[in-house]
């Protein structure tokens, strides 16, 4: 089973409060930007472990190590091994550089699109950045009201209280995204792509991160990655996160 390409994240139980009033998007994205802004985070060391499943057959799955490294505001890098394949996988800017099976090289623009780091871990970004991203994903960010998930106020971005196929993003104003639904456009044509985000810890002061992540598509699980440990402006040296370095098979 391949590798996903994109951050890898079960639907938590929603909980819907009584019929609400709409609400305004930009509001409720602005109020968690600024109080992420207050908050010193330069980059991040998350080790976690990742099971893929079979689509066709959730009872086969493989099991293996996987380590996201974040470099803030732009660079990221995933060491994945599973079933005796190790992936190293690096975003830099507008680059990603795969290095897989003895072969490194620059993936085309589709594939760099697909990865979501920015969008799950806005930190120096506007509410505006946000937005815009998430209407190039489809989001109707002009359709927003809140509903509750767990017990907790949540914002809904993009769809309608039921709706479960309409790109839309739910907004926890301490945890951040906890569930982002899109469409994706593969060899198979175009499916739709849940991310879910639950068992939110206190990694900072005012900051939580998701320890449980899963993905889902056309309703079928894809993969679920359980976090066990995360760590936080580790002085990370910026030689992990240089793409041509990675491609003269200096950073494996």
């Amino acid at each position: 089973m391949r590798i996903p390409t994109i951050p890898l994240t079960l639907v938590a139980l929603l909980v819907f409060a009584p019929p609400a009033p709409a609400q305004d998007a930009r509001a409720a994205v602005e109020q968690f930007v600024t109080r992420l802004s207050e908050i010193t985070v330069t980059e991040m060391v998350v080790t976690q472990t990742l099971t893929l499943y079979d689509p066709k057959d959730s009872r086969q799955q493989v099991t293996g190590p996987q380590r996201l490294l974040i470099k803030l505001p732009a660079r990221q890098r995933v060491e994945t091994e599973i079933a005796g394949e190790r992936e190293v996988r690096l975003l830099s800017g507008d680059r990603l550089v795969v290095a897989r099976g003895g072969k490194v090289f620059e993936a085309p623009p589709l594939e760099r699109a697909r990865q979501r780091a920015h969008t799950l871990f806005p930190f120096r970004r506007t509410a505006a950045d946000l937005l815009v991203e998430w209407r190039g994903l489809g989001v109707q960010t002009e359709v927003a009201q809140t509903v509750r998930v767990g017990g907790r106020p949540v914002t809904l971005i993009g769809a309608r209280e039921g709706d479960r196929t309409s790109s839309a993003v739910w907004l926890d104003p301490d945890y951040g995204v906890i569930r982002f639904i899109t469409r994706e456009e593969g060899l198979e044509g175009v499916k739709l792509l849940d991310l879910a985000f639950s068992e939110h810890r206190k990694v900072l002061a005012g900051f939580f991160y998701p320890f449980r992540q899963e993905i889902f598509l056309d309703g079928k699980l894809l993969s679920v990655t359980a976090v066990r440990n995360v760590e936080v402006n580790t002085g990370l040296p910026d030689s992990l996160f240089d793409p041509d370095a990675l491609l003269k098979g200096a950073s494996r």
